[in-house]
């Protein structure tokens, strides 16, 4: 009989894998949960949606200028003051016309900016974000071109950059004056008048007045310093035959700015005033005689001398005659206590390379120029000719 064959071990049937057990009593939301919980989701979108669509719509509206002409105007961030009140006293001075608007753009886009507090210098057509960076100082406030001119003082120089947006005319000439500031900057002398130097700048909107002298000051150091070291003999000429320090020489450059309508005469100008100071048949000795020195002193004098009560346009007879005014180069021999406004390098070289000539007047003779002569009968022959 036959053997029966032994089936494989490979041919039997492959046992069935094991499932995994059925987690126990395992609860799927119901379909009104699930729909309550889209809609939360939905609301919760919506509110988002709506957010970023009021934020764009706000960061659109900053940049549209306020309804004003642009007019310059002071405003003051009071010291921990609330965002309504701040909001109000704007509305009210014309810079905003939409206070709801503004509120919601401070506290949305904006509410980590920190306003200073302090007197600022705005416009009332400014858009919310500039007029925003102004009152806090901030990065991307604006800038504005100034053009300060040669023979500009600070109080002119004070009203155009309120004008422009620069800073407070008033706290502008009290910067100027401020001694210790002054002295800080390296000036030998308690303003910083004569040191504002005459330059085109490019100034942040609503800066400190402090810190616009700073950079006029820089401006003029430097040019000082580069002349110093180009002129180094001729600043020793005039401390040898004069006694004049660099910071004198600039006083009698900025009298010469004042003078001096063309650049050619300003080396002849010079030459009459170095003449006055050191020839002794001029009379009365060692006087300037300038008239835009006793308009200066009407100008800054505090208080102001009696004579100066009439407009200070030109010099009157009782003005040059006043020795109060210790301005005045007619009552007063020398220098005056001071510079009276900013001389351009080309003022201060004609101080140190001045025209050689033995002139000692000179006297306006229309057009700017001036006649210029060695004797006083010479002069008073100019003084009829001239228009």
């Amino acid at each position: 009989m036959a053997k029966r064959r032994q089936r494989s071990s490979s041919s039997r049937r492959p046992t069935a894998e094991k499932r995994p057990p059925k987690p126990a009593n395992v609860k799927r939301p119901s379909v009104k949960q699930t729909q309550g919980r889209l809609r939360v989701a939905a609301a919760g979108l919506g509110l988002a949606g709506t957010l970023a669509a009021l934020a764009l719509v706000l960061f659109v509206w900053s940049f549209f200028s306020a309804p004003g002409a642009g007019k310059t105007q002071h405003f003051e961030v009071l010291p921990n003051e609330s965002s309504g009140s701040l909001v109000g006293r704007l509305t009210q001075a014309g810079l905003t016309s939409s206070p709801r608007l503004f509120s919601a753009y401070l506290h949305l886009l904006n509410p980590s900016l920190k306003l200073l507090p302090g007197r600022h210098v705005v416009r009332d057509d400014l858009s919310a974000r500039e007029l925003l960076r102004r009152l806090a100082r901030a990065s991307g406030r604006g800038t504005a071109h100034v053009i300060v001119p040669e023979g500009f003082n600070h109080v002119q120089l004070a009203e155009r950059l309120e004008q422009l947006g620069v800073c407070d005319a008033e706290d502008f000439r009290r910067a100027v004056r401020d001694a210790e500031h002054a002295r800080a900057l390296g000036i030998p002398a308690d303003s910083a008048e004569g040191y504002l130097f005459p330059a085109t700048y490019e100034l942040l909107a609503d800066s400190t007045p402090s810190a616009v002298v700073s950079v006029l000051v820089a401006e003029a150091q430097k040019h000082l310093n580069q002349l110093q070291s180009e002129l180094a003999q001729q600043f020793a000429t005039r401390k040898t035959e004069y006694g004049m320090s660099q910071h004198d020489v600039v006083v009698l450059a900025s009298i010469i700015e004042k003078e001096a309508a063309k650049a050619d005469e300003k080396p002849l100008i010079a030459s009459v005033f170095l003449n006055r100071l050191l020839d002794p048949t001029f009379r009365p000795l060692r006087m300037l005689q300038s008239d835009p020195t006793a308009i200066y002193g009407c100008l800054v004098q505090n208080p102001p001398p009696p004579s100066c009560s009439a407009p200070l346009s030109r010099p009157t007879p009782a003005m040059l005659r006043d020795a109060a005014n210790v301005y005045n180069t007619y009552r007063h021999p020398g220098l005056p206590p001071g510079p009276i406004s900013s001389p351009g390098e080309a003022a201060i070289r004609a101080v140190l390379a001045p025209a050689q000539t033995d002139y000692l007047y000179f006297v306006a003779q229309g057009g700017g120029r001036h006649r210029f002569s060695r004797t006083f009968s010479e002069h008073r022959g100019a003084i009829e000719q001239s228009p």
